[in-house]
């Protein structure tokens, strides 16, 4: 079975995976938003627990494919990464706005370049791949936006990552519906 097929395969089986994914980071921009006076310790415990369901969903969905596709580890590795992080969250809660900016900007970096690679893997296997290309490249600039910016403060950080977060969300969630039945109109 071709490569490309079998990563296409795992996406279209698991698309309920990329709407939670979509639906949590839109839930967690909107409460973000919502709360402008947020405490920063309070931001690091919310990102920390998004962070981990997401990994945890992104592994579970590695698990599930690893039969049919042999680099399921590369959604192994994106899905480890952000319980990785996550982790780092909650178990030093009390870490500047300093260090949970570059604990964001390496993770979202890291989630942008492997949806670019996922997305280009993918596209001649399915349409709308460019979805995961555009949330790929969102995902990099926006970490190399708080790279660039180390001095932002908690709020105006806390309002880029809410907006980040539902830009994001509602590109997986496009996704996530567009890969539904995909498999049914692949070409071979």
């Amino acid at each position: 079975m071709n490569i490309n097929k079998q990563l296409a395969d795992i996406l279209a089986r698991d698309w309920w995976l990329l709407l939670l994914r979509g639906l949590l980071a839109i839930a967690f921009g909107i409460f973000a938003f919502a709360q402008p006076q947020i405490s920063l310790v309070t931001l690091v415990i919310v990102f920390g627990a998004y962070v981990m369901l997401d990994g945890i969903l992104t592994v579970w969905s590695a698990f599930t494919g690893r039969t049919e596709h042999e680099d399921w580890w590369l959604l192994l590795l994106w899905g480890l990464m952000g319980m990785a992080i996550g982790a780092i969250t909650f178990l030093a809660p009390d870490i500047t706005s300093f260090a949970l900016l570059f604990y964001i900007a390496v993770w979202v970096i890291a989630t942008g370049i492997i949806e670019i690679v996922a997305a280009v893997r993918l596209r001649q296997m399915m349409e709308g791949e460019w979805m995961l290309i555009l949330a790929g490249v969102i995902s990099v600039l926006f970490g190399l936006f708080l790279v660039a910016q180390p001095g932002a403060g908690a709020i105006t950080l806390l309002r880029v990552i809410a907006v980040y977060a539902i830009i994001f969300g509602v590109i997986l969630v496009g996704l996530a519906l567009r890969v539904r039945g995909f498999t049914r109109g692949m070409v071979v």
